[in-house]
């Protein structure tokens, strides 16, 4: 499905739902630390989305398992949380979670250090890949293209030397947890499918210390850079307006 114009309930329930997202990672923030395992985590999203009044979008989507993904250190994106895998010292840690309130979902996520980094070029990882975010996010307006997105994002990241992975993409959001069209994290200036106001898109770069090639583990859900080396996840639900954009997930 090719993502809608909104109308103006729909907004209004996205709204709910992204305060709400927001306000369970904020929560998350300072709830981790090193020595919890992951399925902790999704625990303490559940309670604290169950208290909200809000609904997970991703558990039992296509069989995830979950309400909350958790990935970490190389593990790019749609980790599965479980007992056995323990937070360390400095380990990044993706969190990506969506809401449905009112059947209108939002989607967004955050990586965040485990107590103290092991290494500067690990923080300035995290930071450079929401830094790119907020570029994507920057060139948003009524009539922008993918490609515009792409391009901002990719900017930043190029900058760095940071691998950009390109088998996995933003995207439209709203009534269903993935939508039309694709927002990759690279990209030309003025191609790509137009956006108008009142469409709702989420925007996700994921960037690497080495390569963008990954791969997808035997659990068919977890995947990881092909080099090992250690990865960031930034995501946000935006709002197309005439001026330009409403962060509906702003922490």
């Amino acid at each position: 499905m090719y993502t809608r114009v909104k109308t103006e309930q729909e907004i209004a329930d996205m709204r709910i739902s992204g305060q709400m997202l927001a306000t369970v990672l904020r929560a998350l923030q300072g709830y981790l630390e090193p020595g919890q395992s992951t399925k902790d985590l999704t625990d303490f999203a559940a309670r604290e989305l169950k208290a909200l009044g809000g609904q997970p979008a991703f558990l039992g989507y296509q069989g995830f398992p979950e309400v909350l993904c958790v990935s970490v250190n190389d593990e790019v994106v749609h980790g599965i949380p479980r007992k056995d895998l323990i937070i360390q010292q400095g380990d990044l840690v993706s969190l990506d979670f969506g809401v449905s309130y009112n059947q209108m979902i939002t989607d967004a996520a955050i990586t965040v250090i485990a107590g103290s980094p092991k290494k500067p070029e690990h923080t300035a990882l995290v930071r450079t890949t929401e830094e790119s975010l907020r570029a994507g996010i920057k060139k948003v307006k009524d009539g922008v293209k993918t490609g515009d997105i792409g391009a901002a994002v990719q900017a930043v990241l190029d900058a760095k030397g940071y691998g950009i992975v390109r088998d996995l993409v933003g995207h439209g959001v709203g009534h269903f947890v993935h939508e039309d069209p694709n927002v990759p994290n690279y990209g030309r200036k003025g191609t790509g499918d137009r956006l108008q106001t009142g469409m709702t898109i989420a925007i996700e770069p994921m960037a690497t210390l080495g390569g963008y090639g990954v791969m997808i583990d035997p659990d068919g859900w977890t995947i990881r850079t092909r080099d090992g080396s250690l990865a960031a996840h930034f995501e946000h639900t935006v709002l197309i307006t005439e001026a330009g954009s409403e962060v509906l997930t702003k922490l």
